[in-house]
Parts: structure tokens; C-alpha cells; sequence
């Protein structure tokens, strides 16, 4: 990764930090980042909270996300901050390479995010079958919308509205923490938004479940997949779900890496888009 990169990761963290933001949860609590800015697994939201910091503290993250199916490449890298393990507020920028569609051609979105925790704790309250419950936003802006309008597109912006529910399991699997998460997601985007919102085939809103499951192989190792369901908007191009299997290592409470095997169907017409997925993430 190069200096540049790590230079805004830093520089991220920097912007969210304020000194009474200890970090005091268990590691691995607040997830990763999903590819939309975030805390989850890659490409689904969990109900926690990004960062460490609990009920009286500020904690926080950053990423950069390289995925790289067949015939295309996805860069992300944004930030999160969990403000007393109540509130959480995101910011990423997503740029896709469609080169392989037209040549030269890149598609740029912002997505800003803001989650509410509603009830329960994802860890602590281990008596209760309640798992925690949250919801979420994205507002989701696309840059170039030139293509994503001629192909059928009715929006250059727009917003996902989310539930999501998720519970951790301490000694759940095999003596194995674990963690489990159902989002039920309203979403207009095609291919996330990259491809515009709504279509020449639907433009209202869809429900749509992803899931999300892990369990810890060690301490700080954990191995997992992810489900999403999708909406298919556009005449022009087939829409299919997103699916993967990863292993995260929580190389410590403040470096986290990601890696993983992703299938993500048709995209703009090309079948078959499967390929690497490589997340590094800093927490505190």
C-alpha cells in the first residue's frame, strides 16, 4: 500500500480522535468496513458501532479497499466515527475501473452514512436471546452519471435506509466466539449506486436481506461470509447478488487486514465477476 494511502488513513484517524477516546471494547466488536464506509463485514452493515470507544467515548476507523473481479477493479477508502457506542457517522468514496466497458472509463461515487444503535448490546448482554438492533442511512451521490443515464438510470443521488441485527456469541461455536447479522436494506442503487439509482425497469424501492456470519478462529482471526441481496433496476444489464468468503486478521485493537474471495455475478455485462478483496483497516 502506498505512502499516499497510509497517509489518509492516518490523517482520518487524526480528524475523529479526541483525547478521551480510550477504547475500551473487546477487539474485533466493531467490525470491519464495509466497502460503503460503514462498520460491518465487507459488504454488509452490522449493527455495532465503528471504533473501541464505549458508552462514554469516541472511537473510530479508517480503511482502503481494493476489490478486483475479472474484468474490473473497485478502490474504496473512507472513514467512521462511533460516538458513545450510540451513534455512528461514515464517509467513503467508491471508484470503479469499467475500462474493460469503455475504455478509459471510471465511475466515482460518495456515500455518507449515519447509524443509530436502537437497543441491546451486540456482546454484553449474553442472558438475552435480543441481539443489538440498529438503523442506518446512506446518502449515496454518483459523479458520472453520463453512462448510468444512458443505459436507463433515473437518479444521480439518492438514499439506503437499513435494519440490521446482530449478536455475538462468546464460546458460541466450538468453544469459538462467533457473530451473526440480518440487514434488510431499502435500496433504489444499481451495482451500489455506481450505475446510477432506479431504472428504465423499476424505480421504486426494494427490500432487500444480506447476511453476515464469523467465528473467531483464535483471538484475532476470524473467518466468515457475507450474502447480499440485490435489486435488478436496469433493462440494459443483468443485476446479480454479492457474495463472499473472508479471513480477517485483527492484528491488534489499532490494524486490522482483511482478505477475501468475492463473487459478485454480472456486472455492466460482463459475467462471472469474481476475484480478490483486500481491506486494511485502522481502529482505535
Amino acid at each position: 500500500m502506498s505512502m499516499k494511502v497510509a497517509s489518509l488513513l492516518g490523517a482520518a484517524l487524526a480528524a475523529f480522535a479526541i483525547p478521551a477516546a480510550a477504547g475500551d471494547r473487546l477487539i474485533a466488536t466493531g467490525g470491519a468496513q464495509t466497502v460503503e464506509g460503514t462498520a460491518g463485514g465487507g459488504i454488509v452493515p452490522w449493527a455495532v458501532i465503528a471504533g473501541y470507544g464505549t458508552r462514554d467515548q469516541v472511537g473510530g476507523s479508517a480503511f482502503c479497499t481494493r476489490v478486483s473481479p475479472d474484468d474490473f477493479d473497485l478502490d474504496a477508502c473512507g472513514a467512521a466515527a462511533g460516538i458513545f457506542n450510540r451513534v455512528e457517522l461514515s464517509f467513503a468514496r467508491q471508484k470503479l475501473d469499467a475500462g474493460s466497458v469503455i475504455p478509459g472509463l471510471k465511475l466515482r461515487m460518495d456515500t455518507a452514512g449515519v447509524k443509530l444503535r436502537l437497543f441491546g448490546d451486540a456482546v454484553y448482554e449474553q442472558d438475552s436471546f435480543l441481539p443489538q438492533v440498529s438503523a442506518g442511512a446512506m446518502y449515496k451521490r454518483n459523479l458520472d452519471m453520463a453512462i448510468p443515464s444512458a443505459i436507463g438510470a433515473r437518479k444521480s443521488s439518492d438514499t439506503d435506509f437499513y435494519l440490521s441485527a446482530t449478536k455475538v456469541w462468546l464460546a458460541g461455536f466450538a468453544g469459538r466466539n462467533a457473530v451473526g447479522t440480518l440487514t434488510l436494506r431499502a435500496t433504489r442503487a444499481n451495482q451500489l449506486g455506481l450505475l446510477g439509482f432506479g431504472g428504465d425497469r423499476k424505480d421504486s424501492y426494494s427490500l432487500m436481506p444480506e447476511v453476515s456470519a464469523a467465528v473467531l478462529l483464535t483471538d484475532n482471526v476470524a473467518l466468515g461470509g457475507e450474502y447480499r441481496w440485490k435489486p435488478d433496476n436496469l433493462r440494459a444489464f443483468k443485476e446479480d447478488d454479492f457474495g463472499d468468503v473472508f479471513l480477517a486478521w485483527f492484528v491488534n485493537r489499532h490494524v486490522a487486514v482483511t482478505l477475501a474471495y468475492a463473487k459478485l455475478g454480472s456486472i455492466a455485462g460482463k459475467s462471472s465477476q469474481d476475484g480478490a478483496y483486500l481491506s486494511l483497516q485502522l481502529t482505535y
